[in-house]
């Protein structure tokens, strides 16, 4: 049996690699002129392979379409992921989150061990080979046209080309043109795992905020929340938490624009009760009752937020603390614990590290990835309309999908 998997990227590796342990004869054609362009990229650079945590947690953490990777997911966890890489030489480790990285810090290593696989057992790596059309039969697809004109017949045919995001590194969106061009449904492509912009302009660029709760909030209603690091940035905010909320979101941003009024409140001090909150205030008010009210409340935040917490409580920065009322208190208090923002949008889709939406799911078998429309065409990964949080989630999808339409090539060939 011939496959003919289109991209190079994470799940045409996996899938490359699977198959070609398993004797099957495989074609790659990848139109950069390297293989993992964009999985180089990943992880700053490190390579957030997967996410060491149980299969319920790995579910919680998918975003869309969580159902239809029940199979994939059961059938190639983040433990088989990382049994892979070590059986393959490429050391690895646990870091906090349980995210796995390589050892050695560097995505090329990643690559490379994907790299040793293919050649060790023949897979005909094809770089700057484009392809241009899928080739059908019957209903049945039977190989593709590359850019020269060449047609590569096989029996199977696996889409690996990923989504639009990060379009340097050959993610084009070429998958979804094929689909609609043999007649699937492409749920519209949107960003996902981006900084979302904000209206206000406090100056606060650079500045990092750890242990925060940052909630999205939707006509005054608490739509979703994150604990842990975020960043603002010239023209908003960034950092894990704000790119996991961007994707909870962003079926709710179409052509540009919200459907509702969203803001973003974050709690400077999410393990402290107002109650307990107020008492720390009362501390540091007491013994100070001169000094100005910006100076006594710097050991509470960084100092580029007393401005900015005042002002959203209404107070003066110089009022001296003995003067400060109950109610002002506990106005700040409140603030502290709810500092608000206006989102205006999100990140350009080519900003974020994976594509929400793709190839409708419903379209797809789960257990096998093959479209219920054209036999023996598979999509895999990000092309698909499957996408999850920050964490190692991402590149497990990638890798379980792959593995899902290894067993069913491999299953018909026996």
């Amino acid at each position: 049996m011939k496959v003919l998997i289109v991209g190079g990227g994470a799940s045409g590796l996996m899938c490359a690699s699977l198959l070609s342990q398993n004797g099957i004869d495989v074609t790659l054609c990848e139109k950069n002129e390297k293989l993992g362009k964009k999985l180089f990229i990943t992880g700053k650079g490190r390579c957030n392979v997967t996410n060491d945590c149980d299969t319920q947690t790995f579910f919680s953490n998918i975003v869309n379409n969580s159902k239809f990777m029940y199979s994939a997911i059961n059938g190639f966890s983040p433990q088989d992921t990382i049994k892979f890489f070590e059986d393959n030489s490429l050391k690895l480790k646990v870091e906090r989150g349980n995210r796995v990285f390589p050892q050695s810090d560097k995505s090329s290593d990643v690559i490379k061990c994907f790299e040793k696989v293919l050649s060790r057992n023949g897979v005909d790596v094809r770089l700057n080979t484009a392809v241009k059309k899928i080739l059908t039969e019957d209903d049945r697809a039977i190989g593709v046209i590359i850019d020269t004109g060449e047609q590569i017949f096989a029996d199977c045919v696996v889409i690996a080309t990923g989504g639009i995001s990060y379009q340097s590194t050959g993610s084009t969106g070429d998958g979804y043109k094929w689909a609609k061009q043999l007649g699937h449904n492409v749920i519209t492509p949107r960003p996902a795992l981006v900084p979302i912009l904000l209206k206000e302009d406090y100056g606060l660029q650079g500045l990092s905020l750890k242990n925060v709760t940052a909630s999205v909030m939707r006509d005054n209603k608490s739509v979703c929340s994150q604990f842990g690091e975020m960043l603002f940035t010239h023209s908003g905010v960034s950092g894990p938490i704000i790119l996991s909320l961007s994707s909870l979101i962003n079926k709710h941003y179409v052509d540009g624009k919200f459907d509702a009024k969203y803001k973003l409140a974050v709690d400077l001090k999410p393990a402290l009760t107002n109650a307990v909150l107020d008492n720390r205030l009362l501390r540091e008010f007491s013994g100070k009752p001169n000094v100005e009210i910006k100076n006594a409340i710097q050991s509470l935040m960084p100092k580029a937020l007393v401005a900015v917490v005042l002002q959203q409580s209404g107070i003066s920065g110089k009022t001296a603390v003995n003067a400060i009322t109950r109610e002002q208190r506990e106005k700040l208090v409140n603030t502290i614990k709810n500092i608000e923002f206006t989102i205006t949008g999100l990140e350009n889709i080519n900003a974020g590290i994976i594509t929400s939406g793709g190839v409708d799911c419903k379209q797809i078998n789960p257990k096998t990835m093959m479209s219920k429309l054209i036999r023996n065409l598979h999509f895999i990964g990000e092309v698909l309309d499957v996408d999850a949080l920050t964490g190692g989630f991402n590149l497990q999808l990638a890798f379980s999908t792959a593995n899902q339409t290894c067993k069913s090539i491999i299953d018909c060939n026996n």
